[in-house]
């Protein structure tokens, strides 16, 4: 059935909540301009989306009907960023994908002579010209990574790869081809079949080359395209493997062909946790725990660093809460969104790229759900996509010129361990919003919620200035529902936007710049100054601005039991943190 959009509550009626004022608190002393250690410019396609192959024609429609809700959904985030965000076409059943050019509807079909090896075999579906059509309905202009088929080897291996490569580079018009990815998690190829005997990274790293050879010269360069135009491994963890980046590099895996090198960024998966691989039970609160996170991802960030030491880009194309398909009531509610936000984040401080939710049409992880299931007679929005919106809306906000950088956030308090995150955003270099998250599970049973403080010292050269407040907020962790970002909240059936709350959140720092902002717990804020955030026009940001730096943070102090010390306007920021 059709749900319905919640209507804003009134400030009355908020004001009249109970509420329990905050008793925690972090002093946090920023910079005015953007640190050394700052991300990047951003770009705008950087929170972007994986598709698993066999379920793009779920997400675009078929050949009698478009899914809208796909389109508008990913066309909000454009207009909201600068740019569509950024579409992995990749996963498991990339490699059991062959082409026939004779196929024109859009949906893909079993191969009846199918004959490769495989626990499913690696020539099991068949596609042709309809479905890049399909996959065209998206944004002009969407960055896509295709995955090829490398699983594939029997005989006529090269000209089945090469087909499908020719296939994307003639069939994608409307949508932008951005780079390939040969092969979907390699190092799993032992356990799923597709390969036997000596199987290592320095097998593959040869094979590799021999399939970007081929595309290379038979497909990129008469296409006038660079060979540069590859992302490996495509790995699902390299952890005891031989497939590090490190490794791959000993193994010539830059070294290319011909002259010619193939590798255009490096290209690695991961998910916070996996259903049937990750040995302990998750829960609601053990994914709101942003520390958890960060020891999970641990050895990826240690690969990020080896990957940008080469020169080259680090890129995350798949990525999620939960796999392969969520878990209710933990990756489909409103806690996984502020899981998502900070993950986006995170990942931009510490030098990733950009970063692909992965999505099924079966996935309570997905962003949205593009065709009705679990008990719904409609297509839904899940919380995920409001931490979309958030950072598409934290990026354009800078015009291609938006940076990250992590601030410390220790000494919270045993209470607060773990729930704590901020992050600057800096808009050509000057400090522009920060991003305020408060992590601990609250939910909507719990009618006296916390709240914990964020006392900032915003600089001189922001003394007496408006600080615009934008929420992203929901009765409580475990809803699935009611989920509201900078007071939008999106239509189920259409995915447009519609505002429910208008009110204006706004806090003034005094004559030294300072001003304290109480989140609520399981609730995010981003304090803007100047204006609120989405007023000022977005556009697309010049190509050619860039800006390298290595990831650091600025130092913090953290007390307790703080004053509030902001102006008369604290009144309607203390509304949004007083409601349930």
């Amino acid at each position: 059935m059709f749900r319905p959009i919640s209507t804003s509550t009134s400030i009355a009626a908020i004001l009249a909540l109970p509420v329990a004022l905050a008793q925690n608190s972090l002093s946090i002393a920023l910079g005015t301009t953007a640190p050394s250690g700052a991300s990047n410019y951003l770009d705008p396609s950087f929170a972007g989306f994986g598709i698993e192959p066999s379920n793009l024609f779920s997400f675009t429609g078929g050949d009698d009907y478009v899914n809208h809700l796909s389109v508008q959904l990913l066309q909000n985030l454009a207009e909201y960023s600068g740019a569509p965000p950024h579409i992995r076409l990749g996963g498991n059943t990339q490699d059991y994908m062959v082409w026939n050019e004779s196929k024109t509807e859009m949906r893909w079909a079993p191969n009846k002579n199918s004959q490769a090896q495989g626990a499913i075999a690696a020539d099991s579906m068949i596609i042709g010209p309809g479905y890049f059509s399909a996959l065209d309905r998206f944004p002009k202009d969407t960055p896509v990574t295709f995955g090829l088929n490398m699983a594939y080897m029997d005989a006529d291996w090269a000209d089945h790869i090469v087909a499908l490569a020719q296939g994307a580079v003639s069939g994608i018009k409307n949508t932008k081809l951005y780079s390939f990815e040969v092969g979907n998690e390699p190092d799993l190829w032992l356990q799923n079949g597709f390969r036997t005997g000596a199987w290592s990274g320095n097998t593959y790293t040869s094979q590799f080359l021999d399939r970007c050879e081929q595309v290379c010269t038979r497909v990129l360069t008469p296409a006038g395209l660079p060979c540069a135009f590859f992302e490996p491994p495509a790995t699902a963890s390299t952890i005891g493997t031989t497939f590090e980046i490190s490794q791959l590099v000993s193994d010539g895996i830059l070294e290319g062909r011909n002259g010619d090198n193939y590798v255009t960024v490096w290209n690695q998966h991961d998910y916070f946790y996996f259903i049937g691989v990750t040995r302990t039970p998750l829960t609601l609160d053990d994914l709101m725990d942003m520390d958890q996170t960060n020891t999970q991802f641990a050895y990826w960030e240690k690969q990020v660093g080896i990957a940008l030491k080469t020169g080259l880009p680090y890129v995350l194309r798949e990525m999620s809460s939960v796999g392969p398909i969520g878990m209710p009531g933990v990756s489909d509610v409103f806690g996984a969104s502020l899981w998502t936000l900070n993950f986006f984040l995170y990942a931009a401080s510490i030098g990733i790229s950009s970063v692909q939710m992965h999505m099924t049409d079966n996935s309570n992880a997905s962003a949205w759900q593009p065709i009705p299931m679990y008990g719904h007679d409609t297509t839904f929005v899940r919380p995920q996509y409001y931490a979309h919106a958030a950072v598409a809306q934290i990026i354009g906000n800078g015009n291609g010129t938006t940076q990250i950088s992590a601030l410390k956030t220790s000494n919270v308090g045993a209470a607060y361990d773990g729930r704590i995150r901020a992050y600057t955003a800096y808009a050509n270099n000057n400090l522009q919003a920060v991003v305020l998250i408060n992590s601990k599970e609250a939910n909507s049973s719990v009618g006296t919620k916390d709240s914990f403080t964020f006392s900032l010292s915003l600089g001189s050269s922001n003394a007496n200035k408006h600080v615009y407040l934008s929420y992203l907020t929901a009765d409580g962790a475990e809803v699935a529902t009611g989920v509201t970002w900078n007071g939008m909240s999106y239509d189920d059936i259409t995915g447009n936007s519609t505002i429910v709350d208008a009110s204006e959140y706004k806090f003034t720092t005094d004559s030294s710049g300072k001003v304290s902002i109480p989140v609520r717990d399981s609730q995010a804020v981003v304090a803007n100054i100047g204006s609120k955030l989405g007023v000022n026009a977005v556009l697309k940001p010049d190509p050619t601005q860039s800006k390298k730096s290595s990831a650091a943070s600025s130092i913090i102090s953290g007390s307790r039991n703080a004053v509030y010390t902001t102006a008369v306007t604290i009144f309607l920021a203390l509304a949004m943190v007083m409601s349930a």
